[in-house]
């Protein structure tokens, strides 16, 4: 899907560049530069352990106690590189992780509500007006409002991790792995929802190793090998490189 020109010519809402992150003395991400804008999708595709969650993780502020990052992390033209995780997410910024991190035994509507939660302490008085919007979005997380979190499907469960997510009405929503574990027709459907997210001008930065599925929602493209951005470019593009196409989509040139 092609950029439109307004997302163009925009300034990007984060833009990354020089990102480097050591585990010790072990460097899982060398120069790292990417940017995204209001009400686009950028996917990141690679392999296991190219350093896409590092990659996140660092733009979050949520390295393990043991990374240390360096570079410039830009966030609506501000430099968030040494502000913590908690002031990232007041700004707006918002992570699901790979492992979703729901609260089990709480109803899926609690788990909602929580989602909002920095914007009731933030002294927001319709701290909940995005629940009918995620209900819409997902009609069957409303089926399931009082069904304890714990008791959903995996993509349920994906569902309800976004569906937390937006209730704090984050400006740059990243995803990392939405699709991981979960069966192909389910897969469709999520990321039939990501696509919808972008009629919201929600900025979103999709970590994913299903490229196919990536990229045929995504306006642009990298593809991150050990831990350096290897290709880049606009998604319908990188859809059509040989290099993606062989490596990453699963269609290998037939020998004569």
């Amino acid at each position: 899907m092609m950029t439109t020109q307004a997302n163009s010519t925009a300034e990007p809402i984060l833009k990354v560049s020089s990102l480097a992150v050591r585990y010790g003395k072990v460097e899982a991400l060398h120069g790292a530069a990417i940017e995204v804008r209001a009400g686009q999708i950028v996917s990141v595709i690679g392999p296991n352990g190219a350093g896409k969650s590092t990659l996140l993780n660092a733009i979050m502020g949520a390295l393990p106690v043991i990374g240390h990052a360096k570079g410039a992390i830009v966030y609506r033209g501000e430099d968030v590189s040494a502000i913590p995780v908690e002031k990232r997410v007041a700004r707006g910024m918002c992570l699901v992780p790979e492992k979703r991190e729901l609260f089990a035994t709480m109803t899926v509507e609690d788990n909602l509500v929580l989602g909002a939660y920095r914007r009731k302490r933030a002294g927001e008085r319709n701290y909940l007006d995005q629940l009918e919007p995620v209900f819409a979005l997902f009609p069957r997380l409303k089926e399931r409002r009082k069904q304890a979190a714990g008791t959903l499907s995996g993509g349920e469960r994906q569902m309800l991790a976004v569906g937390r997510a937006l209730m704090g009405k984050p400006d740059l929503l990243m995803l990392d792995e939405p699709s991981l574990g979960l069966a192909p027709l389910i897969v469709k459907e999520i990321f039939h929802i990501i696509s919808a997210l972008r009629t919201s001008n929600v900025a979103t930065l999709l970590i994913e190793q299903n490229a196919r599925a990536a990229l045929q929602i995504s306006d642009y493209g990298y593809v991150l090998e050990t831990g350096e951005l290897a290709l880049k470019g606009p998604a319908s593009e990188l859809a059509q490189n040989p290099r993606v196409i062989e490596t990453y989509l699963g269609l290998v040139k037939k020998v004569a």
